[in-house]
């Protein structure tokens, strides 16, 4: 009986082209912004790993009649976890010197999820939105395709073992081809449904992106029929494939919605037919030379340490890097530096090494590792060997060599040769000495080349773009000089905007109190109204005396909240004469029509929360009513878009039911500014966190002037307290104006109730009614 060894087939040239066109593009979408569908590589990668992972899977089955589940793992870690590994610990370091605190922290955990394989439901818990160009872009957020791919091949296997457990040999292919195909459609249909109800759920989320593992699955499975398809028609497929993925790429733009479905559905098609086409063919397939050719060859066998690099090096780049022409271009030679060095250092010697299970194959080029089994060809059965006595395997055997002449081979003498795994070591023909000294002749060269080629590299590069002044800003910022007291007018208002004013000619940062890391990780639970703004608040909130003659009632979504600490302020100085009750909701805003918020339960109890605040000011009759909601749009439940004249009169609907009529107040939250978790870090500027008056805000805000004067009650801008000249600094005297992009902070809330108060007494409001 003959026990087959597992040969791999030559790696298809075709298959590593088009893994270096996805890594290509998903390089350019996120270092340059083109192609518009660049992210959509990794569909492409998707359905690439589904076919491969499968393919080797089933010829085990094949060649065996079992699945080994140790060695797949294993075979999986070794490819996968020291280049990742390497980039998990490199980033985590690097943030905790470069990023502010709470960033740098949030960046330690996206590694520790990123670790276990698990990115992706940590970006979509987050809910994190992978097109947004605001906001704290994780340097980690591409692991989250890896945690996807992996999660599948924790499942996928185990089905494939139990289809081999219950069905023996035959009819293996047959059932699995079932399985992959019911994980496309399911998993289609489910990703058609959520991109619909939770774009940002469904763009990471591993039951919406099996489909597209599922197909490369199911072509493998198909590999036995797609092999007698004749050369032309399989090399018209890889072209119309290759086509297809390119016009995907160009074309369709995945921030428009409908992603990943059906949108993607497009270049993973594609690259399942390119795929498909090449089964039957030459490895080589030198007629798809954009794909076969040497160098994109070589891209796809580095594509994983490039896709690894890439995004990280984007992300620090834009902390550490100076706006300039040359910003991209040092992001992409970046990009190829680290990763070629991961390449050629980590992922090639560590994926081989003996001492991690590992085997260099001696006939396999350095530059060109098979880097995924491909669908095996027959059997091979070792048979007794012409080369010269003592000759050891793996070992090269060169013409001209003395040897005996060649033995006469009976048929009992046919070999058995022991079942062993691709790049696995038989210790009984190659002593471990042996097979770490062949390890460390193919490697160490390399090794000592490609770390001396980075160190040189890096420091050119990094001495050349300096001395152009485009390089990094080393170094911490220098602190402003301590501001000396300032003068007091006696008017809080021109006092306040004379503090925004010198903040926003700062070019260094003052020494805050508190400090920005402090206000950010505080974030709204150092707020007083906390509590009775949350989704479970049953009371409102009351500061100043009961018996206080004017009564004023603050209302509205976490802007409301965000202006609690400065009417408490102004209770808390009237000296008995104000009291002010507060209740509302974050997330949920003061209009007649719902709109839509991501919090279940914010959408469960918005309405209701409304309801039980009119029927308490209808109750209370205050002297005043502030109504505060976000400046921004929006969309009704049944996802019809609110414009801003559509949010101002539904706001304006909901204060008029509350029958206090020109003594209701519209006061406007604070302009939308940049997010503190990207602009402050320890080497930014203060002109970095500056943010301007946006269009939208500047639209709401005069549709709210406009009907207040039509209506006779009043509204109030917030750009006194928060802003000058159209500018909005990060902080004004020595305290932080807001924790993130839209919600001022307790001390700076507090900080503006002078010049709130005296606004609010000039319009006649703090009068009893």
């Amino acid at each position: 009986m003959h026990s087959p060894i597992h040969t791999p087939a030559p790696p298809r040239r075709d298959i590593q082209g088009l893994r270096a066109l996805a890594v290509l593009a998903v390089i350019g979408a996120h270092a340059a912004g083109w192609p518009a569908g660049g992210v959509m590589g990794v569909d492409v990668f998707f359905v690439i790993s589904g076919f491969l992972i499968t393919g080797m899977l089933l010829r085990e089955e094949r060649d065996t009649g079992r699945l080994s589940l140790g060695s797949f793992y294993a075979r999986r870690a070794r490819r996968l976890l020291p280049a990742a590994l390497t980039v998990l610990i490199a980033v985590g370091v690097a943030g905790w010197f470069l990023f502010n605190r709470t960033r740098a922290e949030q960046t330690l955990w996206d590694a520790a999820w990123a670790a276990v394989f698990a990115s992706n439901w940590n970006f979509a818990a987050q809910g994190t939105d992978y097109f947004a160009d605001t906001g704290a872009v994780s340097p980690l957020q591409h692991f989250w395709s890896l945690s996807v791919e992996e999660q599948f091949y924790l499942v996928w296997p185990l089905l494939l073992l139990v289809v081999v457990a219950l069905t023996g040999r035959t009819r293996v292919r047959i059932i699995a081809g079932v399985l992959a195909g019911t994980v496309v459609a399911g998993s289609f249909v489910w990703a058609l449904v959520q991109s619909d109800a939770q774009a940002t759920v469904a763009y990471f989320s591993t039951l919406t992106r099996a489909w597209e593992l599922g197909l490369g699955a199911l072509v493998a499975v198909l590999v036995p029929l797609l092999r007698r398809i004749p050369r032309a028609l399989g090399g018209m497929l890889q072209w119309t494939g290759f086509a297809g993925i390119a016009a995907s790429l160009l074309l369709i733009d995945p921030t428009s919605g409908g992603f990943p479905a059906p949108w993607a559905a497009a270049p993973v098609a594609a690259a399942a037919l390119a795929i498909a086409g090449g089964v039957g063919g030459d490895p080589r397939h030198r007629h798809l030379f954009p794909l076969t050719n040497p160098v994109t060859v070589f891209v796809g066998d580095a594509s994983y340490s490039l896709y690894l690099w890439h995004f990280p090096v984007v992300v620090f780049a834009a902390v550490l890097l100076p706006a300039s022409e040359w910003h991209l271009w040092i992001v992409l030679g970046a990009s190829v530096v680290l990763g070629l060095a991961s390449y050629l250092i980590i992922e090639q010697p560590l994926r081989y090494a003996p001492f991690l299970g590992g085997m260099p194959r001696a006939d396999a080029p350095a530059s060109a590792p098979d880097a995924d089994p491909e669908p095996a060809p027959a059997p091979v059965v070792a048979v007794a060997t012409t080369r010269p006595e003592g000759w050891t395997p793996g070992t090269r055997y060169f013409p001209g060599s003395s040897r005996p002449a060649a033995p006469r081979i009976e048929p009992a003498a046919v070999v058995a040769a022991p079942v062993v795994p691709v790049a696995a070591v038989d210790p009984v023909s190659e002593p471990r000495g042996d097979v770490m000294a062949a390890w460390r002749e193919r490697f160490a060269p390399q090794v000592f080349l490609a770390t001396a080629a980075l160190i040189v590299v890096a420091l050119a590069g990094t001495l050349g773009v300096t001395a152009s002044g485009h390089g990094p800003r080393f170094g911490l910022p220098e602190l402003a000089p301590a501001a000396s007291a300032p003068t007091v007018s006696g008017d809080p208002t021109a006092d306040l905007q004379a503090e925004l004013a010198s903040a926003a000619a700062a070019d260094a940062w003052p020494s805050l109190s508190p400090s920005l890391d402090r206000v950010m990780v505080a974030s709204s639970a150092a707020n007083p109204a906390h509590d009775c703004f949350s989704p479970e608040a049953t009371t409102a909130c009351g500061w100043g005396s009961g018996d206080a003659p004017v009564h004023i009632w603050l209302v509205g979504d976490s802007t409301a909240m965000a202006y609690a600490p400065a009417f408490r302020r102004i209770a808390d100085d009237s000296a008995g004469g104000i009291r002010v009750s507060a209740m509302g909701m974050y997330g949920c805003r003061f209009t007649d029509v719902l709109v839509q918020n991501d919090d279940p339960r914010v959408m469960a109890g918005c309405q209701a929360r409304k309801a039980a605040v009119r029927a308490a000011i209808l109750a209370d009759k205050p002297d005043l009513v502030v109504m505060s909601n976000a400046y921004t749009l929006g969309q009704s439940v049944d996802g019809t878009d609110l414009s801003a004249e559509n949010l101002i009169a539904a706001q304006r609907r909901e204060a008029n039911s509350y029958d206090v009529g020109e003594r209701m107040l519209h006061l406007a939250p604070p302009p939308q500014g940049v997010s503190l978790a990207a602009c402050y870090t320890p080497s930014s500027s203060p002109k970095a966190c500056d943010s301007t008056v946006d269009t939208t805000w500047r639209e709401m805000e005069a549709a709210s002037e406009h009907a207040a004067k039509t209506a006779g009650d009043h509204a109030m801008s917030s750009l006194p307290f928060t802003c000058v000249d159209g500018v909005c600094p990060p902080f004004a005297g020595t305290i932080p104006t807001k924790y993130d992009q839209t919600h001022l902070t307790v001390e700076y809330a507090e900080h503006i109730a002078p010049a709130l108060g005296q606004a609010l007494d000039g319009a006649g409001l703090l009068t009893k009614r």
